[in-house]
């Protein structure tokens, strides 16, 4: 049966009661139960949307299927039909309650409706068509024996020619998602962001952070979780500007980002204390380098959950903070989730249940460097409880930057069934447990009247860009391949929504400075890093150094320190690696104006700052085809050079329009749009292209 209230079509069958309605601009939010109500959480759909009404139709129509003729006495049969329409989508439910999602044109006629995509269902037969009879419903609500859980299915008709861009970071080269199976989880250096652009112009969230997958094949579309309360996701249509820009609308906008942060970040596994810091900084100056924020990495503490300094390596942090600040320089300190049980703030964390807890056992969640358990950013006690510690021990001395890190958070062991948040099982909502560790130090500075909070994260969610999220690609190996994958990761984050992202320069695992295959990927990830949203060097460089002092006792146990790796400045690779380096620097800073402009973009209209081409070029059909470049912002087009030995590339040039020229910004010279070029890349540039004249000099 089809009703409408109030702004909805409701539509109650066997599958369940399903809601549509108008949620934005063009765009719409489904959701559908088998319980007696709808789950009341919007997850990433806090903000509230634009205010749109839709118009609502329900029409009664002849279903009498056309063999029946053939069969005396057979009556004729009626029933409903709907259509919804939000701006410029038109939502159809058929006789049978299968939903297809339309984009109207100027003249809003539904005849010349263009089909976006639809449910895909094999279970009866249509009035237009036959399908298999396989018993195979576009949606489905399964329920989990026992509980109020349902297993959630639900299916879409595939298409030959489209490409699907977004989801987030995986660890692989395809930026085209099409053909691919994306696990709906949170790992180290796998951020599940479920927002995807189609090439056949639509937007399409999965609003659910329930563990699941994805599958984009050949023959359809799925979307699958295995615990759940509802089917929940939102829809929209348009260029890929206006669905990035209706998506963030509804899910939130990044902050402005803050100057400094557009700058160069210094950061090394790991300084090992406040001296080492303040020698780093000063020889920054001293070489007249830029140099805008410096990171201390974990294990600056005494125990894991004591949220403070070892007072042995960081005696006066006051006073280093202060000397930084006269250099012009921030401090950003690492804070992880992990509570050891010998942390002084375990047992009073575990009596007042800010703890992640287990549903089917006792134990902990990760035993490196201590037995510890994460804790829950679901809860707001523990937000509340967490940012407190880091206040008193942090903030109060000067700190407002903070890495906050195994954001997954990562198990030791991923089994989601055995872990229970606040708001309920993990395997019906894991996935947003970065978003609100985000949000918690996102309110606290907010709080204390920090203007423009900004947080380093290891992972995202829907919706993290509106808590000052820098998310980075987490733990990968320094080599050419993960350099590769890196690319792609970043223009898909860009694609779900996430602008604030970048990378540990030159990879994290591994790295041999004296290595001279690893200078080499060095310099090309310095390169890209460069047009990059943020720039932050990074690694852990072994063979690592021995510890002076291996070992501290906290509360009558020895907890080991973590060691540090090699030196991870700019001039700690050679002179000739050090000139390339820090030329770079100089042109980063060069680009802060431009980099400024395309921050003030991504606050205001939800704009990636790094993006396929796809984004600035939607009527140019290569533009959809190419992997390995894109614009930094609209008028920069970035070619990384990703292959060892590499000194040329092949560069595609998107069509331009209104006689305007691609220009080489290494010769000068000018090339019309629309063609495939060979150009030189030794390797002291990284091949750019300015659309038209640019007012920075690049090289």
């Amino acid at each position: 049966m089809l009703t409408k209230e109030t702004n909805k079509l409701i539509i109650n069958d066997n599958y369940g009661t399903l809601w549509i309605q108008p949620w934005g601009n063009d765009s719409v939010r489904i959701r559908m139960t088998k319980n007696r109500q709808m789950d009341p959480q919007n997850w990433a759909l806090e903000t509230p949307p634009a205010q749109t009404t839709a118009q609502i139709e329900i029409k009664e129509i002849d279903t009498t299927y056309p063999w029946s003729q053939h069969f005396p006495g057979v009556e004729k049969t009626t029933g409903q039909i709907a259509t919804l329409k939000n701006g410029r989508l038109l939502v159809k439910v058929n006789h049978e309650n299968w939903i297809s999602f339309w984009k109207l044109d100027e003249t809003q006629k539904e005849e010349n409706a263009e089909l976006l995509f639809e449910e895909q269902w094999r279970n009866r037969q249509r009035i237009d068509r036959f399908c298999v009879p396989t018993n195979h419903p576009g949606r489905e609500l399964k329920q989990n024996n026992g509980t109020f859980s349902h297993k959630a299915t639900v299916r879409f008709e595939a298409y030959d020619d489209e490409k699907l861009f977004g989801m987030g970071q995986y660890q692989d080269s395809h930026l085209d998602k099409k053909g691919g199976i994306w696990e709906l989880s949170q790992k180290n250096s796998q951020a599940s962001v479920p927002f995807v652009v189609s090439s056949r112009g639509y937007g399409f969230l999965w609003n659910n952070p329930a563990i699941g997958t994805a599958s984009f094949g050949t023959n359809g579309t799925i979307w699958s979780v295995e615990q759940t309360q509802k089917i929940d996701y939102w829809v929209t249509c348009g260029t890929p500007a206006q669905i990035e820009e209706n998506y963030t609308s509804v899910t939130g906008r990044t902050p402005m980002m803050p100057d400094f942060a557009m700058g160069f970040w210094q950061c090394k596994l790991r300084y090992q204390n406040q001296q080492e810091v303040i020698q780093v900084a000063k020889e920054y100056r001293r070489r007249n380098l830029p140099l805008d924020v410096i990171v201390i990495d974990f294990f600056h503490w005494s125990c894991q959950g004591d949220f403070k300094f070892d007072p042995e390596d960081w005696p006066d942090p006051e006073a280093m903070v202060k000397e930084l600040s006269e250099l012009n320089v921030k401090l950003m300190v690492s804070v992880w989730p992990t509570i050891d049980e010998r942390s002084e703030n375990f047992q009073e964390m575990a009596q007042n249940g800010l703890l992640i807890s287990f549903d089917k056992k006792d134990g902990f969640n990760m035993d490196w460097m201590g037995n510890t358990v994460f804790f829950d950013t679901t809860n707001p006690e523990t937000r509340r409880y967490v940012w407190e510690k880091c206040k008193e021990n942090y903030f109060k001395k000067g700190i407002q930057l903070f890495w906050l890190d195994e954001a997954e958070p990562e198990y030791g062991i991923y089994d989601f069934e055995h872990y229970k948040y606040h708001i309920g099982p993990a395997m019906e909502c894991s996935n947003i447990y970065p978003y609100y560790y985000a949000k918690a130090w996102y309110d606290g500075l907010k709080e204390e009247g920090v203007e423009l909070p900004l947080s380093l994260v290891r992972c995202a969610w829907a919706g993290s860009q509106k808590y000052g999220a820098v998310v980075w690609s987490g733990d990968v190996h320094s080599d050419f391949k993960s350099f590769r994958n890196q690319v792609q990761a970043g223009l898909s984050m860009a694609m779900a929504g996430i602008p604030w992202w970048t990378t540990d320069i030159g990879g994290f695992l591994g790295g041999d400075i004296k290595d001279e295959a690893f200078k080499e990927l060095l310099v090309r990830w310095f390169q890209w890093g460069c047009f990059c949203p943020v720039m932050r060097l990074h690694g852990e460089r072994p063979p690592f150094k021995t510890l002076e002092k291996p070992y501290h006792q906290v509360r009558g146990n020895q907890i080991k320190q973590m060691e540090s790796g090699q030196d991870n400045e700019v001039w700690s690779f050679g002179e000739d690696i050090y000139q390339i380096l820090s030329n770079l620097l100089q042109l980063r800073a060069r680009l802060k104006p431009y980099i400024k402009e395309q921050m003030e973009a991504a606050h205001k209209n939800g704009s990636p700052v790094m993006r396929p081409l796809l984004y600035d070029f939607p009527s140019d059909p290569l533009a959809w085809e190419v992997e390995d470049q894109y614009m930094f912002g609209p008028k920069l087009l970035v070619c990384p050079v990703m292959e060892a030995a590499s000194t040329e590339r092949t560069v595609y040039l998107p069509v331009l329009q209104n006689g305007e020229k691609w220009i080489d910004s290494a010769t000068n010279t000018e090339y019309d749009g629309g063609q495939t070029i060979k150009v030189s890349a030794p390797l002291s540039h990284i091949p750019v292209f300015t659309r038209g004249s640019f007012p920075i000099k690049i090289w």
